[in-house]
């Protein structure tokens, strides 16, 4: 009996012609901006370029604070005794007093609104013991999170030649800290906050201008320049961006605003396909029906240029007929979209549904229809 050959079959769903590449140029040395849902880049400069993190890295800081309060190991309440050590660091200060004990929730604004290395130090010896002993901690979880290069070896960003990360990993690093820390994510868009009757301001510019940005935290020394990670959400979208190794803070200001203002109405989030809906079907052989349908195991949304939006290709591939029987949840085919301006996307697809095969006689019938009337005989 003559095996049906294996056929790689395309379906076409929609088609059209291509569209100039969006371009745009910023004075940042390193730069990335993602979309929070779906991962997509809008915008990248040097995105895998080696950086010092300068005080972005107390997002991290920040972040293992906020898991030793998720574990219960940490409350809000709970008092920290500030050392010497701490109290004796350089640069931008909480002002703790030495030998005082600070409320959790006070070095929490101290770090995240005024971007304090006292109260840095004070949280990293409250949980490690030493400021050492918690940056090891902090490559570790960096580590964790697949943040290949981003090493710290203190818990400010205070100039070290190891202390390194690039825009790509800090931009992930933030979407962790506001998808995981949703209860304390808050604080950083806080605008003040008055410590020994200081009063200081948040150190991020975007958050006092009307643009929804929430987050996330600044960073400046003479070797890295001035920096930025910035989070900024209107309606359902959330935009993410890091850019670094800038000549001032108003030159910081000026590009971040117009990054981000730009990656908003370039860009749009599109809801292609909903989770189990039939998106193709597939040719059966051997079935008791003919085809089987296609979908996906969960939500398609693309963030896409939106000027590229009717020039979508959606592309359904899979090696068929496809034989009987099939399961229910079977993987069966590739969805591809390619559009302008955007990295080809690729999803599996399933069968929708479990088909059965055809007994003894009917693949004896099907097998005759096909050596006589060939394939659709």
């Amino acid at each position: 009996m003559r095996k049906l050959p294996q056929i790689l079959a395309f379906v076409i769903l929609a088609l059209s012609a291509a569209a100039p590449a969006l371009a745009y140029e910023t004075k940042a040395k390193q730069a990335l901006m993602i979309d929070f849902d779906t991962g997509a880049v809008l915008f990248e400069k040097n995105a895998d370029e080696v950086m010092y993190p300068a005080s972005m890295t107390k997002i991290m800081t920040s972040y293992l604070l906020f898991d030793e309060i998720r574990k219960g190991r940490l409350k809000l309440d709970d008092q920290l005794p500030v050392s010497e050590r701490a109290w004796r660091m350089a640069g931008s200060k909480m002002f703790v007093g030495i030998g005082n004990r600070v409320p959790v929730e006070a070095l929490i604004r101290g770090i995240v609104v005024q971007s304090g290395n006292d109260s840095s130090v004070v949280v990293a010896e409250a949980i490690s013991g030493s400021e050492e002993a918690f940056a090891e901690k902090m490559t570790a979880k960096a580590r964790e999170m697949g943040l290949t290069i981003t090493t710290f070896r203190n818990s400010t960003g205070w100039p070290d030649p190891e202390h390194v990360t690039t825009s790509r990993e800090l931009a992930e690093l933030s979407r962790r800290v506001i998808a995981d820390d949703a209860d304390f994510y808050h604080y950083y868009d806080e605008k003040e906050f008055v410590w020994h009757n200081i009063r200081q301001g948040n150190r991020n510019p975007l958050v006092y201008k009307d643009m929804g940005c929430d987050g996330l935290k600044t960073g400046h020394t003479e070797e890295s320049g001035y920096g930025l990670v910035a989070s900024c959400k209107r309606g359902d979208r959330r935009l993410i961006l890091v850019l670094n190794g800038m000549a001032s803070m108003q030159e910081r200001a000026t590009e971040s605003e117009k990054l981000i203002e730009w990656g908003f109405r370039e860009f749009g989030n599109y809801a292609l396909f909903r989770q189990g809906a039939e998106v193709e079907t597939a040719e059966v052989w051997l079935g008791r029906t003919p085809t089987v349908g296609l979908a996906l195991d969960k939500d398609l949304v693309v963030t896409m240029p939106r000027r590229a939006r009717q020039q979508l290709k959606v592309t359904v591939r899979y090696d068929g007929p496809v034989p009987a029987p099939i399961a229910a949840g079977q993987p069966i085919a590739r969805l591809v979209l390619t559009a302008p301006d955007m990295a080809p996307i690729e999803r599996p697809l399933y069968a929708a549904v479990a088909v059965e095969g055809l007994d003894f006689f009917g693949r004896i019938e099907t097998a005759v229809s096909y050596l006589v009337w060939g394939p659709g005989g």
